[in-house]
């Protein structure tokens, strides 16, 4: 897939999914000498947060960041120097296709996975880089993410104005469940499976947040459209979200997330 990731864009428009990430990176317990891998890595904030949880003093680094997008790639490169962050080691690599073989006590991922349709090559690269032992903790968007968003563009992409721009189009998210999430763990030899759907509120600042949001990681959508009508797209998406849940008494605008949670562990 082609780069369609505007990085500065991502930078601004992700606090959501940072605040999401330190509240993993909190349950995991680090005792400071383990080599993590950070897949979909953006712009490197979290991976460097994951970094910071660990010791400094190792002789080779201890976080290795990966994403498919160079523009992220770039960013992160810019914000985390490896002559500054030395720890902290940035990647191109397609999370379908991981490079690793018992390289990691740990391989974490926040919201990042959803952009994947097919999971089981991805499971099978994650279960080959880990060391015997090692453990996985990947959060995405599971079943039901959005529903609510999801609905409204739906209508929107299907009104007279859009429609001829989504002839064909394909739903680009793999949301999933924990049942099948199980299943795909276990039939690649994972242990200790556990895997649960989390109810998780979104709250975008204002329409201008909510509207940077989706021009952010809704992508797949405005992309469809040309870039002299992407603006108005995407007024219309807020407009009809707000018709249907008005933002509160702040401004703010909140959309029901659906966070699919996965833990397991490969045998040692």
């Amino acid at each position: 897939m082609s780069d369609k990731w505007n990085a500065t864009d991502y930078e601004k428009n992700s606090s959501a999914q940072m605040e999401w990430a330190k509240e993993m990176i909190s349950k995991l317990d680090l005792k400071g000498v383990e080599s993590v891998l950070d897949i979909g890595c953006g712009d490197g904030k979290v991976t460097a947060t994951l970094a910071g949880e660990l010791s400094t003093t190792q002789s080779i680094c201890s976080v290795i960041g990966i994403d498919s997008s160079e523009s992220m790639l770039r960013l992160a490169d810019e914000k985390f120097p490896h002559d500054k962050y030395p720890d902290i080691t940035f990647m191109k690599m397609d999370a379908a296709s991981l490079l690793f073989a018992d390289k990691f006590d740990l391989v974490f991922s926040n919201a990042a996975l959803h952009w994947i349709k097919d999971h089981k090559p991805l499971i099978k690269g994650i279960y080959k880089a880990l060391k015997p032992g090692g453990r996985i903790y990947l959060q995405m968007g599971g079943r039901g993410n959005a529903e609510d968003l999801v609905e409204v563009i739906d209508q929107l992409i299907a009104a007279p104005q859009w429609r001829q721009y989504f002839e064909n189009f394909q739903f680009p998210y793999g949301f999933y469940g924990p049942e099948e999430y199980r299943q795909w763990l276990s039939e690649q030899g994972f242990t200790n499976i556990n895997a649960v759907l989390l109810e998780k509120n979104m709250v975008q600042q204002g329409t201008d947040g909510f509207k940077g949001w989706i021009r952010t990681t809704w992508h797949p959508y405005t992309n469809r459209v040309p870039e002299t009508m992407q603006d108005e797209f995407m007024e219309q998406a807020v407009s009809n979200y707000l018709k249907k849940f008005p933002a509160d008494s702040n401004g703010n605008v909140t959309v029901k997330m659906m966070r699919l949670e996965v833990k397991a562990a490969k045998m040692k």
